[in-house]
């Protein structure tokens, strides 16, 4: 695995890189915000709690933790909802995966659909976010069963410029964002031209 550099920030992006609970957290807030901003959010729960331990978040006091997710600066937008959302997922890795994040890429090893289904089952997870999610392990973590490619679908494929999974650098963040800027004045147009 190559350094994560998602965050753009070097200690948010190591903490990327060695907890997979950081990754989907980070990927959880990864809306209606930059994406930058959403992998550091995880940092700042870090920091916060003094750790990110699943069962920690999983039973902490639901107004504690929003104030800890709300306080400035927050870790999101929306902090308390996603306050709720980051809750939620832990809570449901602790439930079903024994509090064990990289178990949902790992246990009995599957394969990228399998990967993609345990993914789309967390809170907060839809098909999207489970499919840059296996793009962004299939890309940058060095998690690659067979399969994977298909799973992420146009995430997965090589040279593309789609999702936190083709951020490897300043320059790539921008090229990124330039994409998706150009998707939704595609879609603008198009839904422009409908109303027509």
């Amino acid at each position: 695995m190559s350094g994560i550099c998602i965050a753009q920030e070097p200690e948010a992006d190591a903490l990327l890189e060695r907890e997979p609970l950081a990754l989907l957290i980070g990927m959880l807030l990864d809306q209606q915000i930059q994406m930058e901003v959403a992998f550091r959010g995880p940092l700042k729960l870090h920091e916060r709690l003094g750790g990110l331990d699943v069962r920690v978040i999983a039973d902490h006091d639901p107004e504690g933790f929003a104030t800890l997710a709300t306080t400035p600066p927050a870790i999101h937008r929306y902090g308390g909802s996603m306050a709720r959302r980051v809750q939620e997922m832990c809570r449901a890795i602790v439930s079903d995966w024994d509090g064990d994040p990289a178990a949902i890429w790992t246990r009995d090893d599957p394969d990228g659909r399998e990967v993609l289904r345990r993914l789309r089952a967390l809170p907060g997870y839809g098909e999207q976010k489970a499919k840059i999610f296996v793009a962004i392990l299939g890309k940058q973590y060095g998690v690659t069963p067979d399969g994977w490619r298909e799973a992420a679908g146009d995430y997965g494929a090589d040279g593309t410029r789609l999702s936190a999974a083709d951020v490897v650098d300043s320059r790539t963040l921008l090229e990124v964002r330039d994409t998706k800027k150009a998707i939704k004045a595609a879609a603008r147009e198009k839904k422009a031209a409908a109303a027509e």
